[in-house]
């Protein structure tokens, strides 16, 4: 495998004058300007003192100074320490001295809101909207910014030979990012990921989805989250993509604007994104009683459902060559519609322990319900005396898998087995061509009375796909399943339901679902919630917190 920063300069001296990060309607910065960036901020950083292995955190929503800041501070050497923006001010600052992090890239919004008085190891916070000095505290920090500004302005101007341009490539075994995955300031788990992590990942996209030079991206997951991280901004930029910033979470209609305006190349994206897409645009259209008629005769079935296809495409831009889905498994009937209408999908599978990706596979081959096949840099096992029928943990070994969690042995000693493979706390099982189905996370299995293993992701899949129904939660209270259910405001306003067909929707739900379920999992009760349910920053359901 190469070293991605290797990977990444190659490509970067390729398109010099071409650009490598964009905001949507704002900022472009050309690999050129991307070199110099990285080059000052390096000189800046070695003036400051800061040393190999140091801390720098960065804070902020997706923008392409967000990029030019990670990328400045991974080529230096230093530690770089993703926090998600959307985290409350006291776990950013629990998670910035938790981290010894000696400085800090976030924008104004976030600093103002963040007491700097209980931050004891950090030196300097900088403006990652603008790169001006929002606090210091160290002379030889200030000096060394002071410099940093007086030189950045001319150095863009003048521009910068590609031959003198360098990234450092001997460092695959050091520590490269500490990406947190929670906010929670009890127990926080920054996950350690090296450089030969970042490098395998990225190895494995080049490997198997080819970029051409006029490539886009919009990048629509969070970068401190490693999934955005790697594929929406490491393997796309370093293949010579440019990468498209849209901020914060945008609006529909702005999302769709852009992505006509972007054409990207791929989606990255989670599969309640693409549910959304089907249960608003796609099912209302398909389920009308003449597109059954339509859709069921021979031959005239395959063209109604090619159409579809078509104008999805075009909606996302219409030079998509692969939607990828991950972070949870897709529903049934939304991708039997997704195969039927030939739409270039497949579902991987990760966490941030790997990189993130621990299976994929190329959408031509993809089995439907799986997440594909181990990549090319891991070896997965089933925990489970017949692999085949019987789900057991899913466990990992590779070059892409975590060394641990940064300040915490005890749980990086629970996370391994005796013989080095991470427990993943998924659930599966893996076929006879190695494609891997995931029935759900280990803690999240009930037990039955009568012994049997219930799913309860397999049980949400079903009640999902009712009519009305938006999202929904299934919890085991005393013995008994209840489902949890979120209405599709939009399509309950459309529908015109009087209250008493309202009143009897749950019930409705609930004998519509367990006609599709086995005996052993049959639901006792739906219940309504009023809100939708609370997410994690990869749009999971947090479904600790319903009971």
């Amino acid at each position: 495998m190469e070293h991605y920063l290797s990977t990444l300069r190659r490509s970067m001296v390729s398109q010099w004058k071409q650009p490598a990060l964009c905001n949507y309607r704002g900022e472009t910065i050309t690999n050129e300007e991307l070199a110099v960036y990285i080059t000052q901020f390096g000189r800046m950083f070695a003036k400051a003192g800061i040393a190999k292995g140091d801390k720098i955190a960065v804070c902020a929503k997706n923008t392409a100074r967000w990029a030019v800041s990670f990328l400045a501070v991974n080529a230096s050497g230093a530690v770089g320490v993703t926090i998600l923006s959307d985290f409350h001010p006291d776990s950013i600052v629990h998670l910035v001295n938790h981290s010894e992090s000696v400085m800090l890239f976030t924008d104004r919004e976030i600093w103002d809101r963040l007491d700097r008085s209980v931050m004891p190891l950090l030196k300097m916070a900088v403006d990652v909207d603008d790169f001006s000095l929002l606090y210091c505290t160290d002379d030889a920090f200030g000096k060394a910014f002071s410099e940093l500004e007086a030189s950045l302005g001319k150095a863009l101007a003048a521009g910068m030979d590609p031959e003198s341009f360098s990234l450092p490539t001997d460092n695959l075994d050091d520590l490269a990012v500490i990406n947190y995955t929670s906010g929670t300031t009890s127990d926080p788990k920054g996950v350690m990921l090296t450089y030969r992590n970042l490098s395998s990942s990225v190895s494995f996209g080049h490997e198997n989805i080819a970029i051409y030079p006029d490539d886009n991206i919009v990048s629509m997951l969070p970068m401190a989250h490693i999934y955005g991280m790697v594929y929406e901004f490491l393997y796309p930029l370093s293949g010579g993509c440019t990468v498209y910033y849209l901020g914060k979470t945008p609006a529909p209609s702005l999302l769709l604007k852009a992505m006509h305006d972007v054409r990207p190349f791929m989606v990255c994206t989670v599969p309640l994104v693409m549910e959304k897409v089907y249960k608003s645009s796609l099912k209302p259209v398909l389920d009308k009683w003449y597109m059954k008629l339509l859709t069921a005769l021979p031959g005239i079935g395959g063209a109604i459902y090619g159409k579809v296809r078509g104008k999805l495409d075009a909606a996302f831009g219409g030079k998509v060559r692969v939607y990828i889905m991950g972070g949870a498994a897709l529903n049934p009937e939304v991708e039997r519609c997704f195969k039927r209408m030939g739409l270039h999908y497949t579902v991987g599978y990760g966490m941030t322990e790997a990189a993130p990706l621990l299976a994929y596979e190329d959408w031509r081959r993809y089995r439907p319900g799986s997440c594909g096949k181990p990549i090319s840099y891991v070896s997965v096992r089933i925990d489970s005396d017949d692999p085949r029928h019987i789900a057991g943990e899913i466990q990992a070994k590779g070059s892409n898998i975590t060394i641990g969690y940064f300040k915490n042995e005890e749980a990086t000693a629970s996370a391994f087995t005796d013989d080095g493979y991470l427990r993943t706390g998924d659930l599966g099982i893996m076929d006879g061509d190695g494609n891997i189905f995931i029935k759900g996370r280990s803690k999240n299995m009930i037990l039955s009375s009568n012994g049997q293993n219930i799913y309860p992701e397999e049980l949400e899949a079903v009640v999902s796909n009712q009519e009305f129904v938006s999202e929904s939660v299934v919890v085991d209270r005393g013995g008994k399943i209840v489902a949890l259910v979120y209405l599709d405001p939009e399509a309950v306003k459309n529908s015109g339901l009087d209250k008493e067909t309202l009143a009897a929707l749950p019930e409705k739900i609930r004998t519509a679902a367990n006609r599709r379920l086995p005996l052993y999992s049959q639901i006792v009760k739906v219940e309504m919630v009023s809100v939708p349910f609370e997410k994690t920053p990869k749009m999971s359901i947090k479904r600790f917190l319903y009971k």
